[in-house]
């Protein structure tokens, strides 16, 4: 995994969430998984971790958001955790992971991943927790990676596409959509490498004329 992507980890994330805006709506669920290679060279689905959210203080709650997902925020029996008690350990986990990988870092996967990233990056904020192992910026967006393999975009038509069954009774919560996801990130990696190989392993220099930040 460390030569497949220049030391990067692939972690599949996926959120709901009480609004659009990262810093002032509420954050609901968080489900991560990451990938591994298995014994045949597939790359195959890891380990979820999952939470349902409180929502933190002051934070809003759009009532339309919430109908789509048709949550009840405050139900605490849904075993609901604060963002550290949920996030922290989530964080240290996908970091021992990297780790054992002997990558440098994490990378976010999702659909339509940069909504995803703004959600983690602004909880982490909250926190102040200045050791988030994703990449700051840079993800894997499976819709794209569908609509470039697979002629689709919509989460639930690529899986169809690529063959995964989808229960779209479960579709719209984090941890069911993470492994959907997850499933569809697999599968269209291992399309890739079926007809193109691994990528040769190059090491290039380039001199950019300042110091190289891994962006």
């Amino acid at each position: 995994m460390k030569s497949r992507f220049r030391g990067f980890l692939p972690v599949v994330v996926d959120v709901e969430t009480a609004g659009f805006d990262p810093k002032k709506d509420a954050l609901l669920e968080v489900a991560m998984m990451t990938v591994k290679i298995d014994e045949n060279g597939k790359f195959v689905p890891d380990e979820l971790f999952k939470a349902n959210i409180r929502p933190f203080e002051g934070s809003n709650i759009n009532e339309s958001n919430i109908k789509f997902l048709g949550i009840d925020p405050f139900d605490e029996s849904r075993d609901l955790k604060t963002e550290e008690e949920a996030l922290i350990p989530m964080f240290k986990a996908i970091s021992k992971k990297v780790k054992a990988a002997k990558c440098k870092r994490a990378i976010l996967v999702g659909h339509n991943g940069n909504f995803d990233l703004s959600f983690i990056y602004a909880a982490a904020d909250r926190l102040n927790y200045k050791r988030c192992p994703f990449h700051p910026f840079s993800v894997f967006d499976t819709a794209s990676l569908s609509l470039l393999v697979l002629g689709q975009s919509v989460l639930v038509k690529s899986c169809i596409a690529s063959g995964i069954d989808f229960d779209l009774k479960e579709a719209h919560g984090a941890a069911y959509d993470t492994q959907k996801e997850c499933e569809l990130f697999c599968s269209i990696l291992n399309k890739v490498t079926t007809f193109m190989g691994y990528p040769v392993n190059m090491n290039i220099d380039v001199d950019y004329g300042h110091e190289d930040k891994d962006s």
